[in-house]
C-alpha cells in the first residue's frame, strides 16, 4: 500500500489578491476629469520599493478647499446666570407649583360627580383622597417652597405661599360639597333632635269610652 500524503489546502482568492495586489491602471491622458475634481493625488510621492504604490485617491474641489482651511474652535464658555435671573427663575418654578393643586380640581369635580351621592366604596374613596391630599399639602406648605426661597425674594414667596393656601382650601371646598351632597353633613333640622326641647303640651285628649 502506498502512503497518503496530506495535501495543503490552497489559500483563498482574496488572500492571494491582498497579498499581491493587481498594478495600478494610470487614467489615459484622452479622458478628460470630471468637473470639479482634480487629478493631483492628495498622498505624498512614495518611496522607490518592492511594493505596489498605494492607490490615489481624488476629492473634489470644494471638498478639499474647507478641509485645509479649516481650524479646531472650542466652544465659548457657558455663561453663569446671576443672583437675579436665578430669583426670577426660582420664583417661577414656585408659581407652578403653587398652581399644580387647581390643575387637578377639573377631573377631582368630573370623578366626583361619577361616583354618585350614594354610600359605596367608590364614593368613599374619593371622599378620602378629596380631604387627604390638601390637609397633607397644608401641612407640608414651607417644605414644599423651602428649595426656592433666599433672602432676596421672601417677600414674593409669601405670596406665592398664599395662593398655593388658596388652591388648598379650594380642594378641601370640593370635598366639602361632596359629603354634603352625600348627606354626611349635619345641616337639616333633623339631624339635631337629640338636642330638641321637648314641648309642653297645653291640653291633653282623652277618648271617650265606647260601648
Amino acid at each position: 500500500m502506498t502512503d497518503l500524503k496530506p495535501v495543503a489546502d490552497p489559500a483563498p482568492r482574496w488572500v492571494t489578491d491582498l497579498a499581491h495586489p493587481p498594478p495600478h491602471k494610470s487614467k489615459p491622458a484622452s479622458i478628460p476629469d470630471p468637473p470639479g475634481y482634480s487629478s493631483q493625488a492628495l498622498s505624498g510621492p512614495s518611496k522607490a520599493s518592492n511594493s505596489p504604490s498605494p492607490p490615489t485617491i481624488y476629492l473634489p474641489a470644494n471638498i478639499m478647499l474647507p478641509l485645509q482651511k479649516k481650524v479646531v474652535s472650542r466652544p465659548a464658555p457657558r455663561e453663569q446666570p446671576s443672583p437675579e435671573k436665578m430669583d426670577q427663575l426660582k420664583l417661577k418654578k414656585a408659581w407652578e407649583v403653587a398652581l399644580a393643586p387647581a390643575k387637578n380640581l377639573p377631573m377631582t369635580l368630573i370623578m366626583m360627580y361619577m361616583s354618585g351621592n350614594s354610600l359605596q366604596i367608590f364614593s368613599i374613596m374619593m371622599v378620602f383622597m378629596a380631604f387627604k391630599n390638601p390637609i397633607m399639602g397644608l401641612l407640608s406648605t414651607n417644605q414644599a417652597f423651602e428649595r426656592f426661597e433666599t433672602d432676596s425674594n421672601r417677600a414674593s414667596i409669601l405670596q406665592v405661599k398664599a395662593a398655593y393656601v388658596l388652591m388648598q382650601v379650594l380642594a378641601l371646598a370640593v370635598g366639602v360639597w361632596k359629603i354634603n351632597s352625600m348627606g354626611l353633613l349635619p345641616t337639616t333640622r333633623s339631624d339635631w333632635l337629640a338636642w330638641e326641647v321637648r314641648r309642653e303640651p297645653l291640653e291633653h285628649a282623652v277618648p271617650a269610652l265606647s260601648l
